[in-house]
């Protein structure tokens, strides 16, 4: 059977086009990168009580995000870890908000140049989102820090499900997978999706919505979501 040129031009030419639908929707699936924005009112509060150097911690913070050009997401991680933990220090809540426990929304961290572990985490995670990576890969989780006896929060990454997470810490700054971190066992962890009781390997039970984490709740409607 001889197939004719027209035919296989047109056979082309629908290769073609599926091939550009196939493009559209996987592209359509992958997160976009979102601009970080603050209001001109919430930047002159910032000024007036931090001064201008944390205007100019904003800046860099925005610029990081829209100007990034990162090739996957192991250099989006990197980027963020490096950039939140060389420009933040570690503050308690108590010394820093009077508070006993306080989560603090990302431009409340870089503004005041300090927080805690839960603030590190939060900022990273936020920063990494509006960089196009997907939620799903992101939890924050809560865990015991073995060598120092006492509760911490870190933010995970899981390439896919079921993966072992890489773990973006203030204590370490290394960016290592959670079985090399044998300083740490988790307990729960979470995301704007849901709440799970943690584990080295996947996420673990689903046990319901964030919601049921009130101090998420609380910085989810500062933050305006």
């Amino acid at each position: 059977m001889q197939i004719s040129q027209p035919f296989i031009s047109k056979l082309s030419q629908s290769s073609r086009i599926a091939g550009i639908l196939l493009l559209v929707l996987i592209a359509s699936q992958v997160p976009a990168k979102q601009a970080i924005k603050v209001d001109q009112q919430t930047l002159d509060k910032v000024e007036k009580k931090y001064g201008s150097e944390a205007i100019t911690r904003i800046e860099t913070w925005q610029q990081l995000v829209s100007t990034d050009e990162s090739k996957d997401d192991l250099e989006k991680l990197k980027k963020v870890n490096d950039f939140f933990n060389n420009n933040t220090q570690f503050i308690n809540d108590i010394d820093h908000w009077h508070k006993e426990d306080y989560w603090a929304t990302p431009v409340e961290t870089l503004a005041s140049q300090g927080g805690d572990c839960e603030d590190f985490s939060i900022a990273k995670y936020f920063t990494l989102k509006a960089l196009g990576v997907s939620e799903e890969k992101l939890l924050i989780t809560y865990v015991k820090a073995l060598q120092l006896d006492q509760a911490h929060m870190v933010l995970t990454y899981y390439e896919k499900p079921g993966a072992i997470p890489l773990v973006l810490d203030n204590l370490n700054g290394e960016i290592l997978p959670a079985t090399e971190r044998t300083d740490l066992l988790p307990v729960y962890s979470f995301n704007g999706g849901g709440l799970w009781t943690a584990k080295q390997r996947g996420k673990g039970k689903f046990i319901g919505g964030s919601d049921k984490v009130k101090l998420w709740k609380d910085l989810e409607s500062r933050m305006g979501g």
